[in-house]
C-alpha cells in the first residue's frame, strides 16, 4: 500500500518519544510523517539512523512494581505502549531491570513503523516549526537550526545540562579470575547472577579514585558560553543523575563508594564477604560479548579512560567498544510553555514529548510521547484531550514538569516523591518505605483503571 500524500500530523524526532507518539497516532487512523534527520545529519551521540536508538544506556529501569521505573513501565503495558513492547521483545538479562539489546530493540523499532502504510518516514532535518498540527520530539540533540527556532517562539532561551554515556567492554577482555557473577542480594551457591562485577580492595579502591579525580577530561569548548549562561540562570551545568565518575571522584574519596560502586547486597563468591568496593558490568547485546560499566559515564579523554579504568583490577586488560562521551542535552521551560496534556500553552495545535520538556530516562520519554500521540490524534478528531491522574506515575511527571518552580526547573525521572502523599500512610520504620512504595502503585494502578473506563 502507498503512503499518504498528505498529513494529519507531523512529528518531529525519531527518537523513543517520536517514534512513541507515531504509533499512537497512526494507530487511532491517523496519516502521519514522522522526520528523522538521521543518517542525513548525525548528532554527537548517535551511531545509527535507526529510529529509537538508545544512546546513553541499555536499561529502561526496575521491573518491580514498588519502584518507580517499574510503575511507569506498568502503565505504560496498560496504555498499550508500543515501545515497551519492543523493548520486551529485545530484553537481556538484567536482574530486576528491563535491559534491551539495542541493535535489536531498534530494527524492531525501525521495521514496525516503517512498515505501517499510514506512517511515512521522511529522512530530512526540519528548520523550521511546521505550521500545522505537529509533535515536537526532536530530544535534547536538537539541530542548532530548529533550537533557534524554538528561541524565536518561545521567546526565551533555552535551559540546558551537559550529559555523558558509559564505556563499553568486550567480555573475552574481563578478567574473570577477579571478576564473578551475582545480582545484588542474590546469596544461593548456584546463582550466576546478570551482572559481571569487578571488586576492589581498599587499597585498589583508593589508587582508582585518585586516579580518576586527577585525570584529564576533555574540554568543553564550544559549550563553554552555554554553561556559563546557564549558570547565571541558576542551573549549575550538570543533571545529578548522569554525573560523570571523575565529577564525583572529585567530591571525596568515598564518593563513589556510596553511589555507582557501592557494594552493597554483592558478596565475593571466593571470599564469601562484601567486596570494598565494586564495578557492576551490565550485558548490552543479546550475543552476551558487550558490557557497559554501569553508571560509569565520563567525558576523559580517550587516552585517559585506557588508563585510568584499566586501573580496574578485573578490566587491566580490557577491549574498548565504545568509549565514554559527553554531549549537550537542552530542554525547555516546561513549566510556561506545556500544559499536562503536552499541549503548548502558545499554539493549540502544537505538542511536545519526550526529553526536550524535561523529563529523563527511557521509559519517562516513552510516556510523554505516548501521551503527545494520544492527544494530537485526539485534537485531530476533535476530541478531549488526556490529562492523567497526578496519582499515576506517568500523570505526576507530567505535572512536575508542567507545575515546577521555572527558577529551579531541572529534568526529573520518575519517582515516587512526584506522587500524592496517601491518605493513611504505613507507620515509619523497617518495611515502612517499600510498604508506601507498594500502596502508591496499588493506587496508581487503581486510579490509572478508573481513568481508563471514563475516557472514550
Amino acid at each position: 500500500m502507498m503512503k499518504q500524500k498528505i498529513p494529519d500530523i507531523i512529528i518531529v524526532g525519531g527518537g523513543v518519544a517520536g517514534s512513541e507518539a507515531a504509533y499512537q497516532a497512526a494507530s487511532r487512523g491517523k496519516n502521519v510523517w514522522l522526520y528523522e534527520m538521521r543518517p542525513r545529519v548525525q548528532t554527537g551521540a548517535h551511531n545509527t539512523g535507526d529510529l529509537g536508538e538508545l544512546v546513553c544506556s541499555n536499561s529502561l529501569g526496575s521491573k518491580l512494581s514498588d519502584r518507580a521505573s517499574g510503575l511507569i513501565k506498568d502503565e505504560l503495558r496498560a496504555l498499550d505502549s508500543f515501545l515497551i513492547r519492543c523493548a520486551d521483545q529485545a530484553a537481556l538479562p538484567a536482574g530486576d531491570s528491563l535491559a534491551v539489546d539495542r541493535g535489536i530493540f531498534s530494527k524492531i523499532v525501525t521495521e514496525t513503523l516503517e512498515s505501517m502504510p499510514n506512517i511515512r518516514v521522511v529522512r530530512e532535518e526540519v528548520v523550521e516549526i511546521p505550521d500545522s498540527l505537529s509533535i515536537i520530539a526532536s530530544g535534547p540533540l536538537t539541530s542548532h537550526s530548529l533550537s533557534k527556532r524554538f528561541q524565536e517562539f518561545t521567546g526565551r532561551d533555552h535551559l540546558f545540562f551537559y550529559d555523558a554515556i558509559a564505556p563499553i567492554v568486550h567480555r573475552d577482555s574481563i578478567d574473570m579470575g577477579i571478576a564473578f557473577r551475582a545480582s545484588r542480594f542474590d546469596y544461593s551457591q548456584d546463582a550466576q547472577g546478570d551482572y559481571i562485577n569487578c571488586p576492589f580492595t581498599q587499597e585498589e579502591y583508593k589508587q582508582f579514585v585518585e586516579g580518576l579525580s586527577r585525570a584529564e577530561r576533555i574540554p568543553l569548548r564550544g559549550f563553554e558560553t552555554e554553561l556559563e549562561a546557564g549558570v547565571q540562570a541558576g542551573y549549575q551545568g550538570y543533571f545529578e543523575a548522569c554525573l560523570p565518575v571523575e565529577v564525583i571522584a572529585r567530591r571525596g574519596i568515598e564518593s563513589l563508594a556510596f553511589g555507582p560502586m557501592r557494594p552493597i547486597g554483592l558478596r565475593d563468591p571466593r571470599t564469601g564477604r562484601r567486596p570494598y568496593a565494586v564495578i557492576q558490568l551490565r550485558q548490552d547485546n543479546q550475543a552476551g560479548d558487550l558490557y557497559n560499566l554501569v553508571g560509569f559515564q565520563t567525558n576523559l579523554l580517550i587516552s585517559e579512560q585506557e588508563r585510568i579504568f584499566r586501573m580496574i583490577p578485573a578490566l587491566k586488560n580490557c577491549e574498548f567498544i565504545r568509549y565514554g562521551q559527553m554531549h549537550r542535552n537542552t530542554y525547555l521551560y516546561s513549566p510556561i510553555l506545556l500544559k499536562p496534556n503536552l499541549q503548548s500553552t502558545q499554539r493549540d495545535d502544537l505538542f511536545f514529548a519526550g526529553q526536550l520538556t524535561g523529563v529523563e530516562g527511557y521509559a519517562g520519554n516513552i510516556a510523554t510521547g505516548l501521551l503527545a500521540g494520544i492527544n494530537a490524534a485526539r485534537y485531530f478528531d476533535s476530541k478531549p484531550l488526556w490529562e492523567l491522574p497526578k496519582s499515576t506515575m506517568i500523570g505526576a511527571l507530567c505535572h512536575y514538569v508542567t507545575h515546577a518552580s521555572p527558577r529551579d526547573f531541572q529534568p526529573m525521572k520518575a519517582n515516587m516523591g512526584l506522587l500524592p502523599k496517601l491518605e493513611a500512610p504505613p507507620k515509619k520504620g523497617r518495611g515502612g518505605r517499600r510498604e508506601r512504595a507498594r500502596l502508591l502503585a496499588v493506587r496508581a494502578k487503581a486510579d490509572l483503571e478508573s481513568f481508563l473506563k471514563t475516557v472514550a
